[in-house]
């Protein structure tokens, strides 16, 4: 065996199962294929994305260096061309100094915003957006339903993992290796939070048993890379 194949191999066992030899880390390994992943963003292709009640996909958000960026406000929001019921998305997102955003699950096109009909998960700069005041509407939280624990996410221009589970009516929020939010759909206890909110007066909110997956235009500079998806039984 040469010097040059014995790195090579030690490269390989060192390596992170999830890393890539790409720069954003996008490709799948062999065993996340087996396991059912796919991937929704993988550093240049748009494809599975279009605008929300758009045919195609907004200008104003762009593919900047394998990230997929909103470039320009007012793009309007995006959603993933295909429906998922119960998944398992991982993503990684950064978000500019003073920014908002967010990432719906289950959207449906039924509404004039995809807010009045899909739930959140909060995408923000805690420390500078008025958001950051309340846990309810911090990082990572359940939009102004269910609240999280402070000092997990990271600061504006770093980038935050995200994990998003959601099987049935079971919702797992998790944020940088943390679960900061756990929820059942539908309990007695989600109907109360949601009856005292704003989504009171939307009857279509979180309703679908099936939807899209959607990012957020905020109005502010953010960064979305890593979007792979594992659809649950």
């Amino acid at each position: 065996m040469t010097l040059g194949a014995l790195g090579a191999i030690l490269t390989a066992c060192t390596m992170n199962p999830r890393q890539s030899a790409d720069s954003t880390g996008s490709a799948l390994t062999a065993a996340e294929r087996a396991e059912g992943w796919r991937i929704l963003f993988d550093g240049g292709s748009l494809d599975a994305w279009r605008g929300y009640r758009k045919p195609a996909m907004p200008g104003g958000w762009q593919v900047v260096n394998g990230s997929l960026v909103l470039v320009t406000a007012g793009a309007g929001d995006i959603i993933t061309r295909d429906q998922f019921r119960n998944f398992d998305l991982r993503l990684e997102w950064k978000i500019s100094e003073g920014g908002n955003s967010g990432i719906f699950y289950r959207a449906t096109e039924d509404g004039n915003y995809i807010w009045q009909t899909a739930t959140e998960m909060q995408v923000l700069d805690d420390a500078r957006h008025s958001d950051g005041r309340s846990e309810l509407t911090s990082a990572g939280s359940n939009f102004a339903l269910y609240p999280v624990r402070r000092g997990i996410s990271k600061p504006a221009g770093e980038w935050n993992a995200v994990r998003l589970l959601v099987n049935g009516a079971h919702v797992e929020h998790w944020l940088n290796g943390v679960k900061v939010v756990e929820y059942e759909l539908w309990s007695p206890d989600w109907e109360a939070r949601v009856r005292a909110s704003k989504f009171a007066s939307m009857p279509l909110y979180g309703r679908a048993p099936q939807g899209h997956i959607g990012l957020q235009d905020h109005g502010d500079r953010v960064e979305f890379r890593n979007i792979r998806i594992r659809v649950l039984p």
